[in-house]
Parts: structure tokens; sequence; C-alpha cells
């Protein structure tokens, strides 16, 4: 059982503004042009913009990107973009280079914008928290590792202390299972919500040791003692990173009934 139980069940929240931020750098090294690959006749973008928006504790959806043509496919479905900086390094990055324009009481989450299948119900979740405790810098998901994920570098693990906060995520399995009954593997899900003034402390911090070493960005937080809360989810999604990805993630949609090919 996680150290904490948490849910994907609505529960009232308090008051305070939640953006949800969607970083979507065209370029990519393995599918360049990402943002506008379609998938059933529509743009990825426009798929991660319509789930987000399905979360009913957002009060704002918003794309923020490095090109022109992600404006205008988004403006063209009716979404919301900004237009930021290409040299931003990082999501990150992006959200607080536009977020000098949001109010400083916002608190923000990260959808990433490979994301399609995402979850509103999770979104949701680091919403009603990030309002009903302020006091949590940062928050991020989690859900129980399934045995083929524990050996997958691309599956990022996560190891928690008994409150519900990350000791460390890494890339190889942790914990390590001399005894395997003794501890359950985590497996951490990329969706990160910041009260605003952790948003913007994280950006100006310089890449940190043990982040260059498992690329992860997440650990610059933790060697520069900002704590993560990890909530639990039942299930992760699938991203996009390959060709193969995007057929993947097609069919699901078009099985499920989410769209329709046009």
């Amino acid at each position: 059982m996680p150290p904490e139980e948490s849910t994907l069940e609505s529960s009232e929240a308090t008051p305070g503004v939640v953006i949800g931020a969607i970083p979507a750098r065209y370029g990519s090294s393995r599918l360049p042009g990402k943002p506008l690959r379609s998938i059933a006749g529509r743009p990825l973008i426009e798929h991660v913009y319509r789930r987000a928006s399905e979360a009913t504790q957002l009060d704002r959806v918003v794309v923020l990107t490095d090109d022109h043509r992600v404006v205008e496919a988004v403006e063209h479905f009716g979404g919301i973009c900004e237009l930021t900086p290409a040299d931003c390094a990082s999501g990150t990055d992006r959200i607080a280079w536009a977020a000098q324009q949001w109010p400083r009481s916002a608190a923000v989450i990260n959808i990433q914008g490979d994301e399609p299948l995402i979850d509103p119900m999770a979104i949701d979740c680091i919403a009603v928290h990030l309002r009903q405790h302020p006091e949590d810098p940062l928050v991020t998901l989690a859900t129980e590792a399934d045995p083929g994920d524990e050996q997958n570098p691309d599956l990022v693990k996560v190891v928690l202390d008994r409150r519900g906060y990350a000791l460390y995520f890494s890339r190889s399995r942790i914990p390590y299972p001399r005894n395997p009954e003794a501890a359950t593997a985590w497996r951490h899900i990329g969706i990160y919500g910041y009260q605003m003034a952790a948003l913007i402390r994280l950006a100006e911090l310089q890449p940190t040791a043990l982040e260059r070493s498992e690329s992860l960005e997440q650990l610059r937080a933790l060697e520069n003692g900002i704590p993560i809360r990890v909530l639990f989810v039942d299930h992760a999604w699938t991203g996009v990173d390959t060709m193969e990805d995007l057929k993947r993630v097609e069919a699901l949609l078009t099985k499920d009934g989410s769209v329709t090919p046009e």
C-alpha cells in the first residue's frame, strides 16, 4: 500500500487558481514535428488539449510552444496557445518563462504535450492537492510498477518516505529486490504540479549532478532540498515518443471510441 492512500475520486477544493500548462516543442530528435503529427485525423496536441480540458479542477488550459505552426493549429481547433522562446531548455523552463505573465498566486500543472491518453481525473487529483496543501511545493504521481516496468530505463521508478514524499527517482530498479516482498516498486508518472514560487525557483537552479547522470529533471528539486509529494493512481498511460507509439495510441483511441477517424 502507498504510504498515504490517495485516489482519483472528486473532492471539494478550496479556492485558488490552477493553470494547466502544456509545453509543446516542435522539434523532436525521434519524432520531428511531434505536436502536429496526426492521430485519427487530428494533431497530437489537440488530443492532449481536449483531455486536459476535461479536467474539472483547472481554471485555464494553455499550450506553450516555440513554433508558429503549433500556435496556428491550436487556435484552429479553438484552444489557447502562447508563443515562448525557442531556447527554453525544458518544459519547466518554458512554463516558468510564460508564468511571468500569470497571477503570482496561481499554481501550475505541467501536462506533457505528448500524452494524448492522459487521464483528466489524474490532473484533477493534483489540482485538488495543490489547492488544499499549499505547503507542498511540488506534486507528482506514481502507480505500482508491473514486473516488466522495473528493468525498463524509459520508465522511471520512485522510492518514498513514510509520509509519501519522494526520496529518489531513477531509471534503474529501485529499491533493489534483495528481499522482494519487503517493499513495493513504484513507477513514476511524469506530470508535475507546482506552487508558483517553487516553479520559478526550480527554473532558476542549475542542473545538478544526479539530474545529469539520470537525465531526470526532478532530481534537481530533490538535490536542492525541494520536497516532492507523490500521489497515487491506479494506472499509467501511454505517451508518444516514436512513430510506433503514435500508431499504438491511434489504435487505442479508435478502439475505445474516444475518437472517430476523420
